[in-house]
């Protein structure tokens, strides 16, 4: 068997927030391995939305999920991470000495001053609409998220769902779509308000149809080919939506995993944390981004790299306990010597 692997920190989750992380602890001269279950660097932005735009990351008006992550892979490579993909931690202990063990299910080990679990929505999963034979459409006409925007220029598309990712598709897809219909159960979205106000735009301007107060109620097409969208209001009331695509975004199904074994506090599939320094309950482990929370947390990439930072400064003394840590700003002291 190979020896375990040493680190400084391990990190778990190789997502935005996870990737941001290691930019923070390489700034303060802390070595990080990355864990993830997924074979790919990225998360959810890859896995499931990697030309969805975004548009609250500071500094970018707008930018792709997968532009985000290629920038977030560029920032952190000076500092040398050791990804380790396609395998989840399933098991944590404590060595004698303090340190913490990871066991991985590839077999390998890691051994860490300070793990950060930075793993999204955890094992994750979309929330599938009850509707009866909706598996022969999935990956031909029915998704839960968009790979290739251009895969739907020129088809007939109906969104179900109200929150980011409903909008923001129906906003980006009236561009290229012979037609954008969303399917809400209200007439109030729960996305953004400024991106609410653009779909509304749209939708007065005859670009999109907003469907309310509607829900999915059948499917109506051959051999995984949609024809039409069966949609109905809770009196009963029908409408057929002819449809090529059908699009739902219900949220994720989510699982901590072999995580929810460790002896975490936890509030439901949430892991609670000191929003001072993001450590849990467990001495040495931290968490930050969506799979965290605490009074106030707000649910946003943005929030998650502020808590990268916060953790990388509490995980200091852990990882070196005789070293006095004197803030810089990284226009003061660099970012490429720090990588030797």
């Amino acid at each position: 068997m190979a020896a375990p692997t040493e680190t400084d920190v391990c990190i778990v989750g190789a997502g935005p927030v996870g990737l941001f992380q290691v930019f923070e602890c390489g700034m303060l001269r802390m070595r990080c391995v990355v864990v993830d279950a997924l074979d790919a660097i990225g998360g959810q932005c890859i896995a499931l939305y990697p030309e969805k735009p975004i548009y609250d990351i500071p500094a970018h008006p707008v930018i792709s999920a997968a532009g985000l992550i290629e920038a977030l892979i560029a920032q952190a490579a000076p500092f040398r991470p050791d990804y380790r993909l396609g395998r989840q931690v399933v098991r944590l202990a404590r060595d004698p000495d303090g340190r913490l063990r990871l066991a991985t299910s590839a077999g390998d080990e890691i051994v860490a001053k300070a793990v950060v679990i930075a793993a999204g929505a955890g094992a994750f999963g979309p929330n599938r609409p009850p509707l009866d034979g909706i598996e022969a459409y999935e990956g031909r006409s029915v998704f839960y998220a968009v790979q290739r925007r251009e895969d739907f220029r020129g088809k007939r598309v109906v969104i179900a769902g109200g929150g980011d990712s409903a909008v923001d598709w129906a906003i980006s897809l009236a561009e290229i779509a012979a037609s954008v219909r969303v399917v809400h159960r209200r007439a109030k979205f729960r996305a953004a308000p400024e991106s609410v106000a653009r779909m509304e735009a749209l939708a007065a301007a005859g670009k999109v149809e907003l469907v309310v107060p509607y829900q999915l109620h059948g499917l109506h097409g051959a051999d995984g080919a949609l024809a039409a969208v069966e949609v109905a209001t809770l009196k009963g009331e029908l409408r057929t939506l002819p449809a090529d695509a059908l699009l739902c975004f219900f949220g994720l199904a989510m699982e901590l995993g072999p995580i929810a074994e460790w002896g975490l506090a936890l509030d439901r599939t949430h892991i609670r944390i000191d929003p001072a320094t993001c450590a849990t309950n467990i001495p040495g482990v931290f968490a930050i981004g969506d799979i965290a929370t605490y009074p106030g947390k707000l649910k946003l990439i943005l929030q998650g790299f502020s808590e990268a930072a916060m953790a990388a400064h509490a995980m200091h003394p852990l990882v070196f306990p005789n070293q006095a840590l004197h803030f810089e700003y990284s226009t003061t002291k660099g970012v490429q010597g720090l990588a030797a």
